[in-house]
């Protein structure tokens, strides 16, 4: 499945849902759905995405999920079933995450905020530091483990997967994310 740049441009602002069951342990967080996720309604769907193949590496998930087509019920009943969901600060897609305002960051915050309270997870897992610093209003916020909870839930800052994040590999995503991943219960010891 393949799409042309102006068959994307017709996903623009669409929404994407989040995806969590009823047992969360690891909210992953994006910062927004790219136009080819909003196009399947999938997370970390654009092919190239180094998402889905350092969760497999850090050994949160047993093998690389292809959401390129959409996310299959295998594969997201999968997903509940070891306790992973995935949300966003913001629901509208976009081409680059710059795209958003720093307004929508913020009420994008306050959003997940309610969410976190309502699902409850062991560990809150945001994937873009810039978008957590301004929606949180943390300018300071160092990746890694935060010292302060969110709504009960323990915070990792994480690298972005986005292929602009030149400077992390999938080898160094899975290494934060796998901390992350053992947090939560999910990755053993």
């Amino acid at each position: 499945m393949g799409f042309t740049t102006a068959e994307l441009q017709a996903f623009r602002d669409l929404p994407m849902p989040d995806f969590v069951g009823p047992e969360v342990r690891l909210l992953l967080v994006g910062i927004n759905p790219s136009l080819w996720s909003a196009a399947v309604q999938a997370p970390f769907a654009r092919p190239g995405n180094r998402f889905w193949p350092a969760l497999a590496l850090a050994g949160i998930t047993d093998r690389v999920i292809d959401t390129s087509g959409g996310l299959s019920d295998e594969d997201r009943d999968y997903l509940y079933d070891r306790g992973i969901g995935v949300s966003r600060f913001v629901a509208r897609a976009t081409a680059r995450a710059d795209e958003l305002t720093a307004d929508e960051l913020r009420e994008g915050a306050a959003i997940l905020r309610q969410n976190i309270a309502t699902w409850r997870p062991r560990v809150v897992a945001v994937v873009g530091i810039s978008a957590y610093r301004i929606g949180f209003g943390l300018p300071k916020a160092a990746a890694g483990r935060q010292d302060e909870p969110l709504e009960g839930s323990e915070v990792w800052v994480l690298p972005n997967p986005s292929g602009l994040n030149a400077h992390h590999t999938t080898a160094t995503l899975a290494d934060a994310y796998r901390e992350a991943g053992r947090a939560a219960g999910i990755v053993p010891a």
